[in-house]
């Protein structure tokens, strides 16, 4: 068992201090950051906290999981290492500027 949590459903208004207080009811808790948006910097809707010890971490899933906040059911479980190759995406590179792809004839 992992200490860092994966919190999702938040309400999109709940904030970093929030969060720590919220998972400071089950144990001591080193980080805690809410994912946001780059462009808009909105919040996304999940986040990730860190527990002091896996017993802690345990007990924040047991507690917390379903836990209604602001009218939400938090989803908390055991954040999972990201995927390899997952990088931050960016869509794919066309080289016809035109939108024409390997189009070689006339498009009319």
């Amino acid at each position: 068992m992992g200490r860092k949590l994966y919190v999702g459903n938040l309400p999109y208004q709940t904030g970093e201090t929030e969060l720590t207080e919220l998972f400071s009811k089950a144990g001591t808790v080193e980080s805690a950051r809410i994912m946001r948006d780059m462009a808009t910097g909105r919040a996304r809707g999940f986040g990730f906290v860190e527990m002091a010890t896996d017993d802690e971490a345990q007990r924040a899933i047991t507690e917390l999981n379903e836990y209604q906040l602001d009218g939400r059911k938090l989803v908390v479980n055991e954040a999972r290492p990201k995927p390899a190759g997952m990088g931050g995406g960016g869509g794919g590179f066309n080289r016809d500027s035109r939108g024409g792809g390997n189009r070689r004839e006339p498009r009319w």
